[in-house]
């Protein structure tokens, strides 16, 4: 990086409502894949930051945990997480499932978003699945609760406006270093990440079978003579009957899932990996302050 070249460098919190799109379109606009996608809601837990390049702006993107009604400990803390990521960004978005409109959850977003100082960016996401005419009026409906200083319609599945999006992030970047490498993805230390990947093709496989409630964790990570790594992963569980169905007849529901998350391991690292999933019964584990450390979010009594 050339000296006499001024670069910049900040951040930007994509705020939502559950399955709103975050994830996908924060690993559009990094251009590799930092962030867990499924079809099960409230599947991004803590804050996982991705790191995007453009030109001599880098742009840390915090995707935060989808906002809904919380009902139990986790859900409160997750919560909590998510509205802690708008203190320190430079742009707040909001990103809205324009073919769910502006829902209850919404709403309250939008009112809560009042008060938050730093810019705010409207983006309608999933635009193809709507009229125009419809997308006009859910922005002038929602600039009504809450002014917004820019809106933007895409499709983070497909691109569309993506490109539009991030140059005016850019251009809303302030004068500085940057503070990761040019090559960096993502802040997420291997082991979390290793532990996200397996979580996903968990939930992918059995979304509609296991409760929202069962977490991974990497347990050791072993680089070997030959440059493969050894990886170790407990999935935990809240009772004996969920063991069952991970593991699934004969082992192979457990097989599934790590050929799956191994495949996209040696993919991201670039390594061959050697993966070993262990499934344990934790009864009590969301009421366990340490599980939360673990998963980066703050525990809430």
């Amino acid at each position: 990086m050339m000296n006499d070249v001024q670069t910049r460098c900040g951040f930007v919190t994509l705020l939502g409502a559950t399955n709103a799109g975050k994830s996908t379109l924060l690993n559009h606009m990094v251009g590799a894949k930092v962030s867990i996608v499924t079809h099960k809601v409230q599947t991004t837990r803590a804050l996982i930051r991705g790191i995007g390049m453009q030109g001599e702006t880098q742009i840390i993107f915090v995707d935060t945990p989808g906002i809904f009604d919380p009902r139990r400990r986790l859900d409160r803390a997750m919560i909590k997480t998510a509205w802690s990521g708008t203190q320190d960004a430079d742009v707040v978005c909001l990103l809205v499932d324009a073919k769910r409109g502006l829902t209850k959850s919404v709403v309250e977003i939008l009112e809560r978003l009042k008060t938050v100082r730093q810019p705010r960016l409207l983006v309608l996401n999933k635009i193809d699945l709507v009229p125009r005419d419809e997308l006009l009026e859910m922005t002038e409906k929602a600039n009504a609760i809450c002014k917004f200083d820019e809106t933007f319609m895409v499709s983070a599945l497909n691109g569309d406006g993506v490109a539009d999006l991030m140059q005016y992030l850019c251009a809303q970047m302030p004068i500085g270093p940057w503070l990761y490498p040019e090559d960096q993805a993502s802040d997420l230390p291997m082991r979390q990440l290793a532990a996200e990947i397996t979580r996903e093709k968990l939930f992918l496989r059995l979304h509609e079978e296991l409760p929202y409630a069962s977490t991974v964790e990497t347990e050791d990570w072993k680089t070997l003579r030959d440059g493969s790594a050894r990886v170790e992963q407990t999935i935990y569980v809240q009772r004996a009957s969920q063991k069952k169905i991970v593991i699934g007849k004969g082992g192979q529901t457990i097989r599934g899932i790590s050929s799956d998350a191994r495949r996209e391991m040696a993919e991201i690292y670039g390594q061959k990996i050697h993966l070993f999933l262990f499934v344990k019964v934790r009864e009590n584990w969301i009421d366990d302050p340490e599980r939360y450390r673990e998963m980066g979010i703050d525990f809430t009594p």
